[in-house]
């Protein structure tokens, strides 16, 4: 354990203050999300260096398409969520009670750093919500941070500001659902708030890269007015945002929906694409659903099966060789079709 960051100790309580749950806690009792723990009138990490996951991922599967495309990332997760989202996808690492291994970060880091001669670029906080995790992640993106590797939040960007700018400075890319775009939803599907993620949003992508994913999940944030309402948002914040439109399959509380028609899907991309410049589909099957188009000249500038990179038609600044127009992608991009090299 370690002791955590970000609250106020009341009468014997605690007020954790890390996430928009404003979870008041009594002694020797956690909040919401199961891992900060009131230990005689002090908050603790109960997961600090506790680690469910790991291995070496497509930064692609994170989902980052315009992120050092065509290269790998080590990732890490834990135990514990402060959103409970009845179609969780990793609901056995967030909300059950999965067997840990305790690590250092300095394990995290130099475990990244020996997987450098496989183009592991740095390393990504994902699985569950690394926001739980703060205290080692924080430990770890510093450390990552001085040795040269890139630190990536996969997100639900339910977080307060005050930690969120905390963190920020070492984050160099992020991942954020979100999962809606009515409060309504938040509430009653995920037992959160709408406000605190599009403030997140908001703030991060001054600062790093960010792309965002929404899970359509049929009948409840499917509608074309709620996509069309989404759009014009992420429009308004940076239109070159990437946005990974998700299809939902039925998961752990949420069996009695129908996977998302592959027709919903494609009107979903249609619409955002009148206003953004890079749209993908996540969990379908679809020969162009995941490749990078030039918003100029609309040319095809990167080819991908699922992961993987097959082929690139960008120069070594990331723009397009047919055009010439600036992609909105950080770092280089490259193959990762072993056929291809």
């Amino acid at each position: 354990m370690r002791k955590a960051r970000f609250y106020k100790t009341e009468d014997g309580k605690v007020h954790c203050q890390l996430c928009p749950n404003q979870c008041v806690i009594r002694d020797d009792q956690t909040g919401i999300c199961r891992v900060r723990k009131n230990i005689g009138g002090e908050l603790f990490a109960t997961n600090y260096g506790q680690i469910t996951s790991y291995g070496m991922d497509p930064i692609e599967k994170k989902p980052l398409y315009h992120f050092y495309p065509g290269h790998e990332i080590l990732s890490v997760g834990t135990v514990g969520c402060n959103l409970h989202c009845q179609f969780c996808q990793n609901w056995e690492i967030a909300h059950g009670s999965p067997s840990t291994v305790g690590v250092t970060a300095r394990q995290v880091v130099d475990l990244a750093l020996s997987q450098k001669d496989r183009d592991c670029v740095g390393i990504a906080y994902t699985y569950s919500e690394p926001s739980v995790w703060y205290e080692f992640v924080y430990d770890c993106t510093v450390l990552a941070h001085e040795a040269g590797l890139a630190n990536v939040l996969v997100t639900n960007g339910f977080i307060e500001s005050e930690p969120l700018e905390a963190i920020l400075p070492y984050i160099d890319a992020m991942n954020i659902d979100v999962k809606a775009f009515t409060d309504n939803f938040y509430r009653k599907v995920c037992k959160g708030g709408l406000k605190a993620v599009l403030r997140t949003v908001e703030l991060a992508v001054p600062r790093c890269h960010v792309e965002l994913t929404t899970l359509l999940v049929t009948g409840l944030n499917d509608e074309p007015e709620e996509i069309t309402a989404l759009r014009d948002w992420i429009a308004s914040v940076d239109r070159s945002v990437p946005l990974h439109l998700s299809r939902y399959s039925p998961k752990y509380k949420m069996t009695d929906r129908p996977p998302t028609p592959m027709e919903t899907m494609r009107r979903a991309r249609e619409i955002t694409l009148e206003k953004l410049s890079y749209v993908y589909l996540g969990n379908v099957w679809d020969d162009e659903a995941g490749d990078t188009f030039c918003p100029q000249c609309h040319k095809k500038v990167i080819d991908r099966t699922e992961f993987l990179v097959r082929s690139l038609a960008l120069d070594a600044e990331n723009r397009c060789t047919y055009c010439g127009f600036q992609l909105n992608i950080v770092g280089e991009a490259r193959s990762s079709d072993p056929l291809r090299g």
